[in-house]
Formats: C-alpha cells, structure tokens, sequence
C-alpha cells in the first residue's frame, strides 16, 4: 500500500510538471517553473592615471565558458563609436585584463581621447586545430554536441555581438584593431561575420588564413630569421612576397578575401620577419577590388601600435608610434563618425 502510494504522488506530480511549462536552460534534465535570472556580474575597478574606470564583463561563448572583457567609455551617455582590441595569441584570462588596462593601454586612452568607447578582450589560445573547418552542432543527450571545438576568431565573434549590446555603444559604428594574431583574427572574422564597421590589422600573421602550403624542409634557412631584421630592402620585402605567393593555395586564400565586405587598414613593420606576409594580405585584398589601404613603419618592436608605460609608469610613444596611432585613429573616424 505504502509503494503504490509513493506512485500515485510520483505521477501527480510529474503530471503536474508536464502541465506546466518548463523554463530551464537544460529542460532534457530537470524542471524548471520559473526562469531564474540575475543581474550580470560586473566588476568596475579604477584604472592608473584616469578618470575613467575598466568594466569587467563575462561574456558567454558557443560552448558555455566565458570570456572576460574590459570596457570603458568616453564620458557622458553614448552611443559612442566603439574599437576592440585584440593582442596577438589568446589565453591568460581575467588576469590578462587587468595587467593590460593598467599597463599597456597607451593606446586605449588615445583612442578614448579621441570620443572613442574601447575594449580589451580575451579569447581562447589559439590551437593547431586547421584553420576552415566548419563547426556543426547537433542535439546530444538533450545538450550541444560540437563537431569541433570553438576556434579563438569564433570566441571574438560571440564578444563583438556582446559589445554591440552594451548600453552607450552604438551598435552600428564597431570596429577592430588587432596585433600579429589579433590581426589575422581580424581577416578571419571579416571572411564571415558582416557586424564590424572598419578594422586594422597590425602587422598581421595570416598564414593561416592565406593557406600557406607546407614548405620544403630542404630549402628552410639553417639559422632562423631574427623577429627584427638588421636590413630588409624594397627589393628583399618584393621578391620575399613574390616567393610566398607562389606558396599558397590561391584559390583557397582568394574564396576567403572574396567574402570581406568591411574596409581593413594592414599595417606593416618594415624589418619584421613577416613582412612578407603583412604584405601580401594587403595585396590579395587590393587586388580583389576590396576597400583597404597599407602603410609600413620602421620600429624595433613587434607589436608596436600598443603603447606600454614606461620604467617611470608613464605612456610616452616614440615617434613612430604617435604616427602609428595619428594614422590609425584617422582611418577609423573616416568610416566611424560619418
């Protein structure tokens, strides 16, 4: 009497349940009569030097984990134009953040000065998973199933979308600068996401996303290239592009530059050791009709277009980098504040 009991009230309530509704994010496992919401955690620390605090955000990727972000914005209400800034590999998390906004954001502040929101973002590291891919999904035991796991440029996707919901950007006017990796994410995205606005790509390390074919272990150098060559000439930066283009699959890197709809700004360093490749970005977009413009710069450092505090604490850019900086802002406002 006592099991048949314990049956009837196991039915009534699972009839119950059935009646109503259920709400929950995982509705194959449990039951849920009303949706539980919270407010977004969001910390606001001050930054060194500023009057204008970091927001940190989590943002919510493909699969589930986050990503941090930091924000800050101009003051007043908005919308305000909006850049994201992406520095070469990704990982490193909260911790990234907070070192970068207090540190190394040089840049940021110009870009702020000049009525600009910005964001510092964070992205998976980036993994030797090929580059091209298609990532699927299907429904597995009530849950996604992903044919492969989310690639860092699909983590900056998911960001973007975030920040075009964030309350005084304006979702129309959002844009892109990013460094080494940051920029071949750039030229990643714009192959298949239409939400940016303008975007540069800083010395841009796209041999992935130009399918750089495998090269001959015969005729690699002995004595690998130094990051910062002594000398690299005209002549050497045209016959280095022209040996590289005939190393990649043309027809594979053209279907790519083909679907870019958004003007890209490729900045080049003149000595670097992929300048080659900065280069030949530039010239399969120019020749495929697409809106983009080059300009090369002679610094020591890869990576220059972020300026770091110096040993006394204080963001003082070189010369080369006001003019980085002066140039890039410019093109930003060209197609940001029209």
């Amino acid at each position: 009497m006592r099991i048949s009991f314990i049956v009837i009230i196991l039915g009534l309530l699972s009839a119950l349940a059935s009646a109503q509704e259920n709400r929950s994010v995982d509705p194959s496992w449990l039951f849920v009569p009303e949706s539980i919401e919270s407010e977004e955690l969001v910390i606001v620390e001050p930054v060194m030097g500023s009057n204008i605090p970091v927001e940190l955000h989590f943002v919510e990727m493909l699969d589930g984990v986050y990503s941090p972000i930091g924000y800050r914005k101009p003051l007043g209400d908005g919308p305000f134009p909006t850049i994201v800034f992406a520095h070469m590999n990704g990982g490193y998390g909260l911790r990234w953040i907070r070192e970068w906004t207090q540190y190394g954001s040089g840049t940021l502040e110009a870009f702020l000065e000049a009525g600009y929101a910005v964001v510092w973002m964070r992205y998976r590291a980036e993994v030797d998973t090929p580059y091209g891919s298609e990532l699927t999904v299907r429904e597995f035991q009530g849950r996604d199933r992903w044919s492969r796991g989310p690639l860092e440029y699909e983590d900056a996707i998911e960001i973007l979308e975030y920040v075009k919901g964030l309350p005084a950007v304006d979702p129309d006017r959002l844009g892109w600068l990013g460094v080494s990796h940051g920029g071949e994410m750039l030229l990643k995205i714009a192959s298949e996401y239409q939400g940016l606005r303008a975007g540069v790509a800083s010395e841009p390390a796209a041999m992935d996303y130009l399918a750089t074919l495998p090269q001959d272990s015969s005729l690699s150098p002995t004595v690998p290239q130094p990051e910062t060559m002594e000398e690299n000439s005209q002549g050497m930066q045209a016959a280095a592009v022209e040996y590289l283009r005939n190393r990649i699959d043309m027809e594979q890197a053209m279907s790519r530059i083909n679907e870019i709809e958004m003007p890209i700004f490729v900045v080049g360093r003149d000595r670097d050791h992929n300048q080659a490749t900065f280069r030949l970005a530039y010239d399969l977009m120019s020749e495929a009709g697409k809106t983009t413009q080059w300009k090369s710069y002679d610094h020591n450092h890869h990576g220059f277009i972020f300026v770091q505090r110096d040993s006394e604490g204080v963001y003082e850019p070189d010369a080369i980098q006001q003019l980085v900086l002066s140039d890039t802002i410019s093109f930003f406002d060209g197609y940001m504040k029209n």
